[in-house]
């Protein structure tokens, strides 16, 4: 069987450390799983959410150049239901708009975690239209004090 990723596979836990679990994945084949890709909630001691020996449904969510797995069983997990019941929450986070009125709009949750360029580069962005408005406001405030003295 070819793996790939976004695979459904089921793994047996064959060994806990501090920092995830590793798991047996069949015809000779494992994977590890990091202690974030255990369960949806924040994982304080990973004994809490696995046992040795289970047998679970895990996603495989990277294949390495060296043939290293790596799985993940919070992301193979079923979505969980809303209740029609309960007041519809909001999901997703509050965002400053870039104009100066200070008036935000709602920005969607990913279902994917963000990589670290894209992290870095909505920072720079959002850096970079913040120091704009600065100097905007306060055209003083970067001026240099060395051409101030050469004069």
């Amino acid at each position: 069987m070819q793996l790939k990723v976004g695979d459904i596979v089921e793994g047996k836990i064959t060994g806990i450390t501090n920092f995830g679990v590793f798991a047996d994945i069949g015809e000779g084949k494992s994977g590890m799983v990091h202690i974030s890709e255990v369960a949806r909630t924040y994982v304080n001691d990973i004994h809490e959410h696995v046992k040795e020996n289970d047998i679970l449904k895990m996603k495989v969510i990277g294949i390495g150049d060296d043939g290293k797995i790596a799985l993940s069983i919070r992301r193979a997990l079923e979505p969980e239901k809303k209740n029609d019941g309960d007041i519809k929450k909001r999901e997703g986070r509050p965002h400053q708009n870039s104009n100066s009125d200070n008036s935000f709009t709602w920005v969607q949750k990913r279902n994917e975690p963000e990589s670290f360029e894209d992290m870095m580069n909505r920072f720079k962005q959002t850096s970079d239209e913040k120091f704009s408005d600065l100097k905007r406001k306060n055209p003083e405030a970067r001026r240099s004090k060395r051409g101030a003295n050469a004069r």
